[in-house]
């Protein structure tokens, strides 16, 4: 029981939807020639890594937990885990991760792991989340580091195609976090965290979530237009961010804004894993000439 507790407030949800990521960067940059020790180790180092963010994330936020209904049964603020217990936990999970990072990956892995790790440890958690309305967006850039940390793990340096995953999972953030916002809106009013649907309102909130999703879908078919994923992924990217789009434009006429951004936020899962897997699948190198060729 005691196991468990350890386990949950490591948020093993965030964890495993990172997984898809982390193994699609790897994918991606191997090109076919992926090392099972390399994929495990990078794998298994970041899971640590993210866990361990999560569980101070936890340490952070438990004056604020207690006034959202979603999380005012988390360990921290039941008592069922001491603040120094936590601590320990979620240092002893961070050393792990990064000590695997470091022995079995390379220097750029482990350091934007650890960028990823600051940003929400010491930016978000500790000072924009209950600051800013922009937390969100500073927030994007550690939820964008699994797959770049797997890209970097694989390939030993960032390049363009580091780059291009960097943006696309940044803007992907904003509106599955934007809906999560607009769902869990009263918990957020309740805890005093100025989040954009409770600084800056609903409607004005859908429309930010409308240009994020539009620049997410151009920025997924960089990937192909650069030569790092092939057609396949490109119909892909278009045909998820088409529909994704168009769940954005329905909210501006929804009757139940809370069911509509629940519906945004279940088709947001589906897309990042559709996207995970094709360029996990679809890596070869195009000619960037007979692209743009048909454009």
């Amino acid at each position: 029981m005691k196991l468990k507790r350890y386990l949950l407030i490591a948020k093993p949800g965030i964890i495993f939807g990172n997984l898809i990521a982390v193994a699609g960067g790897v994918f991606l940059a191997a090109r076919g020639s992926v090392d099972p020790m390399l994929l495990l180790a990078t794998v298994i180092g970041l899971s640590l890594v993210v866990a361990s963010g999560c569980v101070l994330n936890n340490c952070i936020d438990r004056d604020i937990d207690r006034h959202m209904e979603r999380t005012r049964g988390r360990v921290l603020v039941t008592g069922q885990i001491s603040l120094k217990a936590a601590l320990a936990h979620g240092v002893v999970l961070g050393m792990a991760g990064f000590g695997l990072l470091w022995w079995k990956t390379n220097v750029q892995a482990t350091l934007l792991a650890a960028f990823g790790f600051i940003v929400y440890v010491g930016f978000y958690s500790l000072w924009l989340k209950r600051s800013s309305v922009y937390g969100t967006l500073v927030g994007s850039l550690s939820g964008a580091m699994p797959p770049v940390v797997g890209y970097c793990a694989a390939s030993g340096h960032f390049d363009m195609g580091a780059a291009v995953l960097l943006l696309i999972f940044c803007l992907w953030q904003m509106p599955h976090s934007y809906a999560i916002a607009i769902f869990r809106l009263a918990d957020y009013q309740a805890a005093g965290i100025p989040v954009w649907p409770v600084a800056r309102g609903i409607e004005a909130t859908k429309r930010q979530i409308l240009y994020y999703v539009l620049a997410f879908g151009a920025a997924t078919l960089l990937l192909t237009l650069t030569g790092f994923a092939g057609y396949g992924y490109l119909v892909v990217a278009l045909a998820v961010s088409a529909w994704w789009a168009f769940i954005a434009v329905s909210g501006f006429k929804a009757e139940d804004d809370r069911l509509w951004a629940r519906k945004l936020f279940a088709f947001s899962i589906i897309v990042i894993s559709a996207l995970s897997v094709m360029m996990s699948i679809d890596f070869r190198v195009l000619p960037g000439h007979a692209l743009m060729g048909l454009l």
